[in-house]
C-alpha cells in the first residue's frame, strides 16, 4: 500500500489545482489565472500585478525586511501581525507603560509612536533579467568564476536599469540560479506603532499554541506609513504626513465558508522543495535534532527565569519567541516529513526523473545526480554540523558571546583597515549595544551559557573544537567567564573600549578577558576549520542543484506546476478555506470562535490568560457588527502554501477583498517548506472581523474603522 500511495503521490503532483506554489505576481497570465478562476476567483492578473494601474500588489509591502503587511486605509494604515510588531511594542515598553501586558492604541494621530529604523518596502515593477545577468557566464570554467560574474553582472544591471531616484534595484535568483528577476521598489522609513492589542489576545496561546490548530490567537497589530509632502519616502520628521497608497484593500464583513477561494500576497522567506531526497534524511536524521537540542535547552532556562521574575520577562520576551518560533517549527517539520514518508517520496521522483533523462536522450547531463548528491552531502555533514551548533550557541542564544563576536569583527577591522576604521566601528559598536544590554539579564545568560556550551563541547564534531573546550570542565568555565568577563555588562565592554586608549592597548585588553578569549578561539576554530570547506562543499551543491532544477524544468510536462523556492520576494499562493484530518479519526473544522478563547482560559496564566473586558464582551455576547449567528469568528485555514515571511500576509477573497491576516501554519504541516502534502498542509489566518472586533468594542478605537473602507456589511 505504501507503493501504491507513492506512485499516486508522483502521479498527481502536477495537478492539484489548487495545492501548492508560492508563483510571481507578474507571470500568473496562463495557467495560474486559469487555475484561480476554477477555484472562484473573480479577479483577473492584472487586477492583482499590473505595472501601469494600480492592483493588489501596491497595497503590500514588505515589512521591516522580515514579514509582510496590507494597507488598509487611504491614509496609509497597516496592518500586520503582532509577532511582527513585537520587537517596537516591546521597545515602547516599561515597567510602568507595558504595552505588552496592557496593549497600546493611539487615539489620534499625535499620539502615534516612531520607531527609528523601521522601513517598509514597495515593489513598483518586476523584470525578467536573466538573459543579462547570465551573459558571459557559461563560456567559464570554475564555479567560483561563474559566481563572480554573474554578481558583476548583478551589479551593472542594478545600477544601469532606469528608476527614480528616490527608488531601488534589487535582482533576485530563482530556479536555484536559473532564472534572475529585476525588482524596482520603493521604501519608506517613518514607520509609526498606531495600535496593539495585549499580549493576552496578540500572543494568545504563546508557545503553546503556535503552530497548532485549533488556534485562537488575535495576532495582529497596526502600524501607519509617513511621507514627505510629495508622499514620498523620508526620513523621521515633525512635518511628515500620512502616505497616500495607490491601492488599499477594502475590507470585508461578509464572512468565510468552506470552499471559499483565498489569495495570500506577501515575502515568503525560504523553501526547499526541490532537495534531493539525502539532503532530506540528513535533515530528517542529523541537522534539526542538533538545532532542536540546542535551543531547547536555551528555552527551558530562559521560560523559568521569565516565570519569576516581570522584569525579565519584559526583557526576555522578543527574543524568547523568536527562539522559540523555529524550535518548534523544526520539532513538526521533522514529525511531517516522516509521517509523509517524504524521503521515499523524493526518491521514487528520483528514480522516475532519471526515467526521464534516458528517454529525452539526456543520461550524460542528468545521470550521475544523484551519485553527486550522495557524495557531497555525506562530505558536508559534519561541516554542516558544526556550523550549525556554532551559530546556535555562539550568534544566536548565548549573548555574551554574540557580543564577543561583534568585538571580534572589530579586532578583524583594525588588523584589515587600521586604526581610523577601527574607532569608527568602535564607536558605533558601543553605542549600539547599549539597546543590547538594556534587554540582558546577567544570570540568565550565565545559566544559558552554561547549558549550551557543554552541549557545544560534547556534541560538536570534536575535529573542529578549540582547544580550550577539548576536555573542558564547563562548569568551572562559565564561573570564570561570567566572574571575570566584562562583557556581561554595558559598562564592562565601554571600560574594555575605552576611547582614550591606543587601538593596540583595547586590543591587549580584549584579548585577556576571558569571554572574548573563548569567543576568539571559537571563531578562529570555526574560521580555519569549518568555513572554506564548508563554502567550497556548498558551491558544489549549488552548482548540482541548479543542474537538477534545469532538469526538472527542462524533463517535465509542459502542464507540470513547477514554482521558484520562496526567497523573500513577493509572491502569491491560491487555495481555499479547508480544513484537514491530521490523523485517524480525527477532523478539524476550519473555522474556531472566541468561545475556544474562553474555553482554555487559565487565570494569570502567562499563555491563556484572558483580559476581563473581553470576557465581559464574550458574555454579553457584544459582538457589534463583526459577529456571526451569536458566535465571534477568530481564526480560520487555508490551503494556500506559506512560509516564514507570509506572517501579516493578507487574505483575500475572490474579489480582492480583505478577509484574514496570515500568521502561521498547522504543525503537521510545517514540513512545506521541504515537502509540500495537500493533505495536511494548512496555512493559518486570523479572521478580519476579529480584529475590527479588537479594535471597536475592545480597544475603543472607532477613528481607526471610520477610515477603513467596510464592505459586504451584513444587516443585523
Amino acid at each position: 500500500m505504501k507503493l501504491l500511495r507513492l506512485l499516486l503521490l508522483l502521479v498527481f503532483i502536477p495537478t492539484y489545482a489548487q495545492q501548492g506554489g508560492m508563483w510571481i505576481p507578474s507571470l500568473l497570465k496562463g495557467m495560474n489565472q486559469k487555475e484561480m478562476k476554477s477555484l472562484g476567483m473573480k479577479m483577473s492578473a492584472s487586477d492583482i500585478y499590473d505595472v501601469n494601474n494600480s492592483s493588489l500588489k501596491d497595497a503590500v509591502p514588505h515589512f521591516n525586511g522580515g514579514c509582510t503587511s496590507e494597507v488598509i486605509s487611504s491614509k496609509g494604515l497597516l496592518l500586520t501581525n503582532h509577532h511582527c510588531g513585537y520587537g517596537e511594542i516591546q521597545a515602547h515598553s516599561t515597567v510602568e507603560h507595558d504595552y505588552l501586558t496592557d496593549g497600546f492604541w493611539a487615539m489620534s494621530l499625535e499620539e502615534e509612536l516612531p520607531n527609528p529604523g523601521m522601513e517598509v518596502t514597495f515593489i513598483v515593477r518586476i523584470e525578467d533579467v536573466t538573459n543579462q545577468v547570465l551573459e558571459g557566464v557559461s563560456i567559464l570554467k570554475s564555479e567560483e568564476d561563474k559566481q563572480k560574474k554573474i554578481q558583476d553582472n548583478i551589479a551593472k544591471i542594478s545600477k544601469e536599469s532606469p528608476k527614480e531616484n528616490y527608488q531601488g534595484n534589487r535582482i533576485r535568483t530563482f530556479y536555484e540560479g536559473n532564472q534572475y528577476m529585476l525588482f524596482v521598489t520603493e521604501t519608506y522609513k517613518d514607520v509609526r506603532l498606531v495600535g496593539a492589542p495585549p499580549s493576552s489576545i496578540g500572543k494568545f496561546g504563546s508557545d503553546t499554541d503556535n503552530w497548532v490548530w485549533p488556534r485562537h490567537t488575535g495576532d495582529f497589530s497596526l502600524f501607519r506609513i509617513y511621507a514627505n509632502k510629495d508622499n514620498l519616502p523620508a526620513e523621521y520628521s515633525e512635518d511628515n504626513v500620512p502616505y497616500t497608497p495607490k491601492h488599499y484593500f477594502p475590507i470585508s464583513l461578509g464572512g468565510i465558508e468552506e470552499g471559499d477561494f483565498t489569495l495570500v500576497f506577501g515575502y515568503p522567506g525560504r523553501t526547499q522543495e526541490y532537495l534531493p531526497s539525502v539532503a532530506v534524511e540528513q535533515l530528517i536524521d542529523v541537522i534539526n535534532p542538533a538545532k532542536i537540542e540546542v535551543r531547547d535547552a536555551a528555552l527551558k532556562v530562559t521560560d523559568a527565569f521569565m516565570r519569576k521574575d516581570k522584569q525579565i520577562k519584559i526583557q526576555y520576551a522578543s527574543k524568547y519567541a523568536s527562539i522559540a518560533n523555529y524550535w518548534k517549527k523544526w520539532i513538526g517539520e521533522t514529525q511531517g516529513l516522516k509521517k509523509t514518508n517524504a524521503v521515499a517520496v523524493k526518491k521514487a521522483f528520483e528514480k522516475d526523473f532519471l526515467a526521464r533523462a534516458k528517454k529525452a536522450g539526456k543520461m550524460d547531463k542528468y545521470g550521475n545526480l544523484f551519485t553527486e548528491f550522495e557524495k557531497y552531502y555525506t562530505e558536508i555533514e559534519p561541516y554542516q554540523l558544526s556550523r550549525d551548533y556554532f551559530i546556535e550557541v555562539a550568534i544566536r542564544n548565548v549573548e555574551l558571546l554574540t557580543v564577543g563576536y561583534r568585538l571580534y569583527q572589530l579586532e578583524q577591522i583594525y588588523n584589515a583597515r587600521g586604526a581610523q576604521s577601527f574607532t569608527d566601528r568602535k564607536n558605533n559598536t558601543v553605542s549600539s549595544l547599549e539597546g543590547t544590554y538594556k534587554d540582558y539579564s546577567k544570570q540568565v545568560d550565565e545559566k544559558v551559557f552554561e547549558q549550551l556550551i557543554a552541549l557545544y563541547a560534547e556534541k560538536s564534531p570534536k575535529q573542529f573544537l578549540p582547544g580550550m573546550l577539548k576536555g573542558v570542565n564547563t562548569q568551572e568555565l562559565t564561573q570564570n567567564v561570567y566572574a571575570n568577563s566584562k562583557l556581561t555588562s554595558h559598562n564592562g565592554v565601554k571600560e574594555l573600549l575605552n576611547t582614550s586608549n591606543e587601538p593596540e592597548e583595547i586590543i591587549k585588553a580584549l584579548n585577556a578577558d576571558p569571554g572574548y578569549e573563548l569567543i576568539k578561539a571559537m571563531m578562529q576554530a570555526y574560521i580555519e576549520k569549518v568555513a572554506p570547506k564548508y563554502e567550497e562543499l556548498t558551491l558544489e551543491l549549488d552548482a548540482l542543484q541548479r543542474t537538477y532544477m534545469k532538469g526538472i524544468l527542462e524533463l517535465s510536462p509542459k502542464d507540470a506546476r513547477i514554482f521558484p523556492d520562496a526567497n523573500s520576494t513577493m509572491r502569491v499562493t491560491y487555495g481555499q478555506v479547508k480544513g484537514y484530518e491530521p490523523r485517524d479519526a480525527v477532523y478539524y473544522k476550519p473555522v474556531t470562535y472566541l468561545d475556544g478563547v474562553i474555553e482554555k482560559y487559565v487565570p494569570g496564566d502567562y499563555e491563556f490568560d484572558v483580559p476581563q473586558k473581553l470576557i465581559t464582551l464574550y458574555n454579553n455576547k457584544d459582538y457589534g457588527q463583526y459577529g456571526e449567528n451569536g458566535k465571534m469568528p477568530v481564526c480560520f485555514l487555508g490551503t494556500n502554501h506559506t512560509t516564514g515571511g507570509n506572517s501579516g500576509s493578507p487574505a483575500i477573497d475572490a474579489k480582492g477583498n480583505l478577509i484574514g491576516l496570515n500568521f502561521d501554519r498547522v504543525w503537521e504541516g510545517t514540513m512545506s517548506d521541504v515537502y509540500y502534502d495537500p493533505a495536511i498542509c494548512r496555512n493559518i489566518m486570523v479572521d478580519i472581523r476579529y480584529v475590527l472586533f479588537i479594535v471597536d468594542k475592545y480597544a475603543g478605537a472607532t477613528r481607526l474603522i471610520d477610515e477603513m473602507e467596510l464592505v459586504n456589511v451584513k444587516k443585523r
